[in-house]
C-alpha cells in the first residue's frame, strides 16, 4: 500500500473506532427496551453493546495521536471500511439472540437495513422479539442519511475534516449552494430534516391505526426507504387504506432531495419544490406510472374493479419505485409488465441527496438531454448550444461523469446477473434479485418475490447479492475505485 494510504491507516481507524461506539450507543437503546419489555433478549444485546463498545474504544484509544487529516484515498478507503466491517459488529445481536442463524445470512440482513434494501431472510417477523425488531428498523434508519454522513457530523469534535468523506460517500448528493457552507453543519441540516420529517411519519401512522410500536419501526423503513416491517406479510398485515396513503406520501418525500426538504422547512415555503426538477421528474414518472399499472391491472381483470387496481397498483409501485420495499400484494402473480417497469422505475426514480439508490433522476435527465442534444447536433453540426438544466448550464466533465457511471451501473448488473446464472438460479430470479438489491429495492420476483423473501438463497448466493447491495448503495465508484491502480499512486 502507497504511502499516502498508509500514513492514515491510525486516522482512518480512529474515526471507524467513533462510528464502532455509536453502533454500540445505538444497540444500547435495544438493550434498554428488550429490558423494559421483557422480550427476552436482554442477554444477547447485552453482550453485544459490550463488545462493540470494547472494540470501538480500543480502536479510538490507541489512535488518539493519529494526524487529524483524512486524504482522498483515506476518504474512500474509510467509506468502504465502515460499510463492510462495521456491519459484521451490527450482526453480534442476531446471531446471539437466533440459534442457527449463519453468519452470512446475519451478515445479509445487516447490510440490507444499512444499505435500505428492505430484503430480508428472516421469517416469523411478527414473533420476533421486540428489541430484535427494532434493532433492524434502527440500522435502517440509520443507514438512510448515511453512516459517513453521520460521521461528518460529529468529525470536527475529533478534529478531522470531514470533506472528502461527503464527496466519497455519494458523489453528487448534496446540493452545495442550497446548504450551509461547513460540511459538518451542512451534514447536521440533512439530519435535522430527516428527524423532523420522521417524527411527523410516526405521529401520522399511530393516528390512523398503528400501535406506537409499529409506527415507530415503519416510519424508520419508510424514511429510509428501507421497507423493513415487524410482519412477515408486511404493509398486507394491516390492509389499512389511510395506512398505505401515509406510507406512500412519506415514501415521496424520502425519494426527494434532503436539501430540498431542509430549504423547505427553513422557509416554511413550497418554491424549494416548485424549483427542484427532479421532483417533476420523480412525480410525473412515478404518479404516471400507478395509473399505467392500473389500467394494465384492470384490462387483465387482475382485481374486481378499477379503484382496487388503483388502490394495489399506486402502493406497490410507488415503494417498489422509491426503492423502499414495502408490500400489501404478491405482485409475482400480476402481469409481468408491471412489477419489470417496477424495478424499472427503482433504477431512476429517486433524487440525489434522498435516502434511495439506483442511477438517480438527475442522471437520467442529464442522459435524456444529451441524447436529445447530440440529434440536435446531428441536424445542425455548426450549432452551439450547452446542454442546460433548470436554466444552469451542465458542464462536459459532469456529462462525462454521468455517462461512466451508468456504464459502470449496467456493466455491474450484468456482471452480478452472470454470476447468479452461474450458481444454478433461473433468469428472472437471477436478474430482479440484482437490480432490486444493486437500487436497494428490496423484493424481486420468482423466487425472491414479494411472497417469499432471500432465505431460499444459497451461501454464494447471498454473498453475491449483499455486494450488489453494498455497491448500490455507496454508487459504485468508492468501491470500484480501490482496485484501480491510478487512485493509490501520488
Amino acid at each position: 500500500m502507497p504511502n499516502t494510504a498508509m500514513n492514515s491507516l491510525p486516522t482512518i481507524f480512529h474515526v471507524f473506532g467513533v462510528v464502532t461506539m455509536g453502533f454500540s450507543a445505538l444497540m444500547a437503546t435495544c438493550l434498554f427496551t428488550s429490558l423494559a419489555f421483557d422480550d427476552g433478549a436482554t442477554l444477547a444485546f447485552f453482550q453485544g453493546t459490550a463488545i462493540t463498545l470494547l472494540m470501538g474504544f480500543l480502536m479510538f484509544f490507541v489512535t488518539k495521536n493519529a494526524p487529524k487529516k483524512i486524504s482522498k484515498q483515506a476518504g474512500f478507503l474509510l467509506v468502504t471500511l465502515c460499510w463492510t466491517m462495521a456491519s459484521v459488529f451490527c450482526t453480534l445481536p442476531l446471531i446471539l439472540q437466533l440459534p442457527g442463524l449463519k453468519f452470512i445470512d446475519a451478515y445479509f440482513e445487516v447490510i440490507s437495513a444499512l444499505t435500505t434494501t428492505g430484503a430480508t431472510v428472516l421469517n416469523g417477523l411478527d414473533h420476533l422479539p421486540m428489541a430484535v425488531n427494532l434493532w433492524r428498523h434502527e440500522l435502517t434508519w440509520f443507514g438512510g442519511i448515511g453512516i459517513i454522513v453521520f460521521a461528518v457530523a460529529v468529525l470536527p469534535i475529533l478534529g478531522v475534516g470531514g470533506m472528502q468523506l461527503l464527496k466519497s460517500e455519494s458523489p453528487g448528493s448534496v446540493k452545495e449552494s442550497d446548504l450551509p457552507p461547513r460540511i459538518a453543519q451542512a451534514a447536521k441540516s440533512l439530519w435535522g430534516a430527516y428527524v423532523v420529517i420522521t417524527i411527523f411519519c410516526i405521529f401520522s401512522l399511530h393516528i390512523v391505526g398503528m400501535t406506537w410500536f409499529d409506527a415507530v419501526c415503519h416510519a424508520f423503513a419508510a424514511m429510509s426507504l428501507g421497507g423493513f416491517s415487524t410482519h412477515d406479510a408486511n404493509v398486507g398485515y394491516f390492509n389499512s387504506l389511510p395506512i398505505e396513503l401515509v406510507l406512500t406520501f412519506f415514501q415521496l418525500l424520502a425519494a426527494m432531495n434532503f436539501a430540498t426538504h431542509f430549504l423547505a422547512l427553513r422557509k416554511r415555503s413550497f418554491s424549494p419544490y416548485k424549483k427542484d426538477v427532479e421532483v417533476w421528474g420523480m412525480l410525473i414518472a412515478v404518479l404516471g406510472s400507478c395509473v399505467l399499472a392500473a389500467g394494465v391491472l384492470w384490462h387483465n381483470n387482475t382485481y374486481p374493479d378499477f379503484w382496487l387496481c388503483l388502490r394495489h397498483a399506486t402502493f406497490n409501485l410507488v415503494t417498489v419505485a422509491t426503492t423502499s420495499g414495502f408490500m400489501t400484494q404478491d405482485f409475482n402473480q400480476w402481469p409481468i409488465f408491471v412489477p419489470m417497469w417496477m424495478l424499472f422505475l427503482s433504477s431512476i426514480s429517486v433524487s440525489t441527496g434522498s435516502t434511495g439508490g439506483g442511477i438517480r433522476m438527475i442522471r437520467t435527465i442529464i442522459l435524456m438531454k444529451q441524447a436529445r442534444l447530440e440529434m440536435f447536433k446531428f441536424i445542425h453540426p455548426n450549432a452551439v448550444k450547452p446542454l442546460k438544466i433548470g436554466g444552469n448550464v451542465v458542464h462536459d466533465n459532469i456529462v462525462t461523469s454521468v455517462t461512466g457511471f451508468i456504464f459502470l451501473y449496467f456493466i455491474c448488473i450484468v456482471i452480478l446477473v452472470f454470476l447468479l446464472l452461474f450458481s444454478g438460479l433461473d433468469f428472472i430470479t437471477s436478474f430482479t434479485a440484482i437490480v432490486a438489491c444493486f437500487n436497494n429495492a428490496g423484493p424481486g420476483l420468482n423466487l425472491v418475490g414479494p411472497a417469499s423473501n432471500y432465505s431460499v438463497l444459497t451461501d454464494f448466493q447471498t454473498s453475491v447479492c449483499t455486494f450488489a447491495m453494498l455497491l448500490g448503495r455507496v454508487q459504485i465508484f468508492s468501491i470500484v475505485i480501490l482496485f484501480v491502480p491510478e487512485f493509490w499512486r501520488k
